[in-house]
């Protein structure tokens, strides 16, 4: 979800000097060339005056792509559990959006002010949704699970 002018802003710091203009153009580049595929933020009804984050998140189509350019192995991944999560969750993503689509719906992120996140929201157009937590080790499951129900507690949708 980072903005344009922090993306320009980590640009700099290694010494790259670049516009803001130029970080969206190449952004507007590996969309058309669909290298990244931004997942819009989901925007229910709250019973709470909660403010919802709306920015996109950002993700590879094929997250092989950023493996084979950074030249990144299977045993460098496994030694940055970090950067293999982002890619494990960009492939979840790519996989849960054609299913989505295969039964008439979309894929969102959600995130609030609170913290209150889902790595994706599965909307189907009858109104019916699923909110997905994208976790790599078994210790993380409770809490992933504890804040699905606090997600499905704070949504009120309206029909």
């Amino acid at each position: 979800m980072a903005s344009i002018r922090t993306i320009k802003n980590d640009m700099t710091e290694s010494k790259m000097q670049i516009s803001e203009k130029t970080v969206s153009q190449y952004l507007n580049v590996l969309r058309r060339i669909f290298v990244v595929e931004d997942l819009p933020a989901w925007t229910p009804s709250l019973r709470s005056k909660t403010t919802i984050r709306t920015s996109a998140k950002r993700h590879f189509v094929d997250p092989s792509i950023a493996t084979a350019v950074l030249r990144i192995n299977n045993k460098m991944l496994l030694n940055d559990f970090e950067t293999f999560g982002l890619l494990f969750e960009s492939i979840c993503i790519r996989d849960l959006r054609v299913y989505a689509q295969a039964l008439d719906g979309e894929i969102y992120h959600y995130h609030d002010k609170n913290g209150l996140e889902a790595e994706a929201i599965i909307w189907i157009y009858d109104g019916r949704w699923a909110g997905i937590e994208v976790k790599m080790g078994s210790k993380e499951i409770e809490d992933a699970a504890v804040n699905l129900i606090k997600l499905s507690r704070t949504v009120d949708i309206k029909k």
